[in-house]
């Protein structure tokens, strides 16, 4: 069983990368909601960009794919969380594979700097993308376990980018004695996160989608894809708790573990759900052109529960409910003229 963050002092430097994305802008959160004292955000992201920011919180801003700001990011850490990445939802990975295939650099600069600076722990976060894309050609394919990402074919950039990164994490546990720690996780979505211009997920598509239908009484909706596509979607508490856990776990020293919920939904499910929360049934055009992924993908929890006795739990339409709340909130007051982040 885990013994969690509470395993460090409170005034040990925490750094957290990406923090000024939905993730990690979240994790900061947790962990000074936890009475840590010292922590140190980063993001290349200008301050009034991010989508949270954290009272008593260092901020940086730095591009971190340059090794000079990854020795400065990592100064007097004792644990570095490495969220940064360039990245989105399935419309920016699919498009835009060279610029995800670059955060290489984020995760290779990162870990040397830590090695450097005598921190204790690093934290990768990989993702569900490492995994063989033959096991995933259609939607009722099996659940994904931990030893399905060989032999190896990742989805094209973004995938094999993660899938490397892993291979380095490991690498200098075996050869330099830093502590690593990989999640591989599967589509996170909650509050505070991307839900338009290109690099949303779907629930937070989906929930923008009818929110908008449901404003201008258009009464229609597109999906991309056929709409027969399954995933598991976990929600951003259970993520956290599952960082937390899985980083103060000495059986999981640079091995790769599943983040994901098991509750595996089709595209059309999650309309439905989300239609549901809204109190609309809407008309449904399928985009069969547009980027759609995998057919099938979802988390197989054995592993996890065996190791921490503990998997994300958190129903999806609980977790829709207060995604769907907070991107209509969000909505309206763009159309107000407010400044929002997307």
């Amino acid at each position: 069983m885990s013994a969690h963050i509470n395993a460090i002092g409170k005034d040990a430097l925490i750094v957290v990368t990406g923090a000024g994305g939905f993730i990690g802008g979240s994790l900061v959160r947790y962990f000074h909601d936890k009475g840590f004292t010292r922590i140190r955000a980063v993001d290349k992201k200008p301050l009034p960009d991010w989508y949270q920011r954290t009272p008593e919180v260092e901020c940086l801003c730095l591009d971190l794919s340059i090794e000079e700001n990854c020795r400065r990011a990592c100064e007097g850490a004792v644990e570095v969380y490495n969220l940064a990445a360039d990245m989105g939802g399935m419309g920016f990975i699919e498009r835009f594979r060279v610029e995800c295939l670059r955060s290489i650099l984020i995760n290779t600069h990162m870990l040397e700097s830590a090695y450097r600076a005598g921190a204790e722990r690093y934290f990768f976060s990989s993702s569900a993308c490492v995994y063989n894309t033959e096991l995933q050609k259609l939607p009722g394919d099996r659940a994904l376990k931990e030893s399905d990402a060989y032999p190896a074919m990742a989805e094209r950039g973004y995938g094999w980018e993660k899938l490397l990164s892993e291979m380095f994490c490991q690498e200098y546990w075996a050869e330099r004695g830093l502590k690593t720690f990989i999640a591989r996780f599967h589509n996170v979505y909650g509050p505070h996160g991307t839900w338009d211009g290109g690099r949303e997920k779907a629930p937070a598509a989906i929930c923008r989608k009818v929110i908008e239908a449901k404003d201008t009484g258009k009464n229609t909706i597109d999906i991309w894809g056929d709409g027969t596509q399954t995933r598991s979607f976990m929600y951003i508490d259970d993520c956290l708790k599952g960082i937390d856990m899985i980083m103060h776990c000495e059986q999981l020293v640079a091995t790769p573990i599943n983040l994901g919920s098991c509750e595996l939904v089709s595209i059309n499910r999650l309309v439905d759900l989300v239609e549901e929360i809204a109190g609309v049934k809407l008309q449904r055009r399928y985009q069969l052109d547009a980027p759609k992924g995998v057919g099938g993908r979802n988390s197989d929890n054995t592993m996890i529960r065996r190791i921490l006795n503990w998997e994300p739990s958190t129903p999806l339409r609980e977790g829709l409910a207060k995604t769907y709340a907070w991107i209509e909130e969000q909505y309206f007051a763009r159309k107000a003229g407010k400044r929002v982040l997307l």
